[in-house]
């Protein structure tokens, strides 16, 4: 029988987390702990996505890439270099505001041994008043923000937006930024654990120490060309189209089948519920949509819903 793939998310405590995954979300979390990130579809060394039921129930997201990759993902990637499944995809819950931080672009990254990111942000749930910051201000230069980075100043050089549910913004590699507190983020990235930590707002980090800052790697990094970028509306439909990965928001008013041609489908339910292959899903619940597989429409369980589709350039 066709039927979506689920996988267990992992949570991971953060200094800057807090709880709304299970107030707003109904998700179950580990308990008096800040969880800032929940790992929904992870490929990695150090962190695996496993499958929680059905046909290939126990398999982790590495063995249906290394072992059931047509089946799953589709016959456009059996040629596919990469070892692992290229994106990872997170839900973040800010409490309060991230450091200011950076990815490295691919042209850095080997050099400063780091892996590049670039990455996508839809506002789940930003509580009113809620901003990031992303880019600098007109004007500043490399100059001026080592200045401020040695005098305090750092947050009057950033680009600060206020952001809304619904919106998103596209974070390339080399975009200076920090989510700050009361957004619940969907974030589909590079498969990439790679951050460089520029200014922590003077916080201590779990263990009561200042958490480590990485001055000269993100200043290599650091595109000081990137002036005040903007959030994409609401309304706006494609969220981004890049190399790396393809976002779409789909409105669902009837039953349809969301996969590209002969490809797979990975599905974020950002409003209402949707039902795939007889199982239900609702606001914050991810699933991807094998290649292979007849009856796998989604369609909204009552009326309306809203999904992002994300899938990989062929």
């Amino acid at each position: 029988m066709s039927e979506p793939i689920v996988f267990e998310p992992i949570a991971m405590e953060r200094v800057w987390g807090g709880r709304r995954f299970e107030s707003v979300l109904g998700k179950t979390i580990p308990a008096g702990t800040p969880i800032g990130e929940l790992w929904e579809v992870v490929d990695r060394d150090d962190a695996q996505s496993i499958v929680h039921a059905g046909k290939w129930r126990g398999k982790s997201l590495h063995e249906l890439w290394s072992d059931e990759r047509a089946e799953v993902f589709g016959d456009e990637y059996l040629a596919s270099p990469a070892p692992r499944f290229p994106l990872l995809v997170k839900l973040l819950d800010a409490r309060e505001r991230l450091s200011v931080q950076v990815h490295p672009p691919l042209e850095m990254a080997d050099s400063l041994g780091g892996e590049p990111k670039t990455e996508a942000w839809y506002f789940l749930d930003a509580l009113p008043g809620a901003c990031i910051f992303a880019g600098l201000k007109h004007g500043v230069t490399r100059e001026d923000f080592e200045i401020a980075l040695r005098t305090g100043g750092v947050e009057r050089t950033l680009h600060e937006i206020k952001v809304s549910t619904g919106e998103s913004i596209f974070i390339p590699s080399g975009r200076l930024h920090a989510i700050g507190e009361g957004n619940l983020i969907v974030e589909i990235q590079q498969n990439s654990d790679t951050t460089y930590r520029v200014f922590d707002w003077n916080r201590m980090g779990l263990d009561g120490t200042p958490r480590a800052l990485h001055i000269a790697e993100s200043l290599a990094s650091i595109d000081f060309a990137d002036f005040e970028p903007s959030t994409c509306p609401a309304e706006k439909r494609e969220i981004a189209d890049c190399p790396f990965f393809h976002v779409e928001k789909v409105d669902l008013i009837a039953p349809r089948d969301i996969r590209p041609g002969g490809c797979f489908a990975l599905v974020a339910v950002t409003g209402g519920e949707v039902v795939c292959g007889g199982k239900t899903f609702g606001r914050g619940r991810f699933f991807i949509v094998p290649a292979e597989g007849d009856g796998l429409e989604i369609a909204p369980a009552d009326g309306a819903a809203e999904v992002l589709v994300t899938t990989l350039p062929a």
